[in-house]
């Protein structure tokens, strides 16, 4: 069985060229999906912008450079120009950015793992928790919780995630990011802490790596956030 498919932007060496045929097992950041999709059902929920796939799978448009939620109002690029992937992680670690329209981000993460409780449901639950954001957390620190080794579960996010647990953990900062950007007044220091990054400097070069531009930028284009409202909840849900 086969985990995934796709290419990136340009060739991208991250993700090997897949021919559309299937089964394939998918799973997001945060969630998975236990159902087997192949190409041409992605294509299909894709090309309807069906709801019912919302995050269950992300879609990269070869010809942009960008990767999108199966329900982008962005008019749909031809099939012979997508690839699709099972985490929004996989997506960039293949060498796309973020939708700006349809805001992968705010994907909604299917429920196919609740009360399971899989070692890899284990370790993204506590990526998203912080497992491995501030000083002293570390994939063998993340493993050792696990109960496994370092290598195991590198193989494990191969696996079932296609990217590592740091690339995991990239986005997820990354993406609380963005929606405190997009929802609150804080300012961008302040931000890049609750988001988990160590240092502004960082937080300013990882952003500016995943969205092609600073976060101020972002914020230029469309924050209707006013100064002082409070982040709720930071954290993937």
């Amino acid at each position: 069985m086969f985990i995934g498919f796709g290419s990136g932007p340009s060739g991208h060496p991250g993700m090997t060229s897949i021919k559309a045929s299937g089964p394939y097992l998918l799973f997001g950041v945060g969630g998975a999906v236990s159902a087997l999709l192949d190409f041409a059902e992605c294509d299909r929920a894709r090309l309807a912008r069906d709801p019912a796939y919302d995050g269950r799978f992300f879609t990269g448009v070869r010809p942009t450079g960008v990767y999108c939620r199966p329900v982008c109002p962005v008019r749909p690029a031809r099939s012979t120009n997508v690839g699709y992937y099972p985490s929004a992680a996989a997506a960039e670690a293949a060498g796309f950015r973020p939708c700006l329209r349809c805001r992968p981000e705010t994907a909604p993460f299917c429920p196919a793992w609740n009360g399971s409780r899989t070692t890899v449901e284990r370790a993204l639950r506590l990526i998203d928790e912080g497992a491995l954001d501030g000083e002293g957390c570390s994939v063998d620190a993340l493993a050792e919780r696990l109960g496994i080794g370092a290598r195991h579960l590198a193989r494990l996010f191969a696996k079932h995630v296609q990217a590592s647990p740091s690339q995991v953990a990239k986005t997820i900062r990354v993406q609380r990011a963005k929606r405190l950007l997009d929802t609150t007044g804080l300012p961008v220091a302040e931000i890049a802490l609750q988001a988990g990054f160590a240092s502004l400097r960082r937080f300013n070069t990882v952003f500016a790596e995943v969205y092609g531009r600073p976060p101020t930028e972002i914020r230029r284009r469309g924050s209707n956030a006013k100064p002082g409202i409070p982040h709720i909840s930071a954290r993937v849900t």
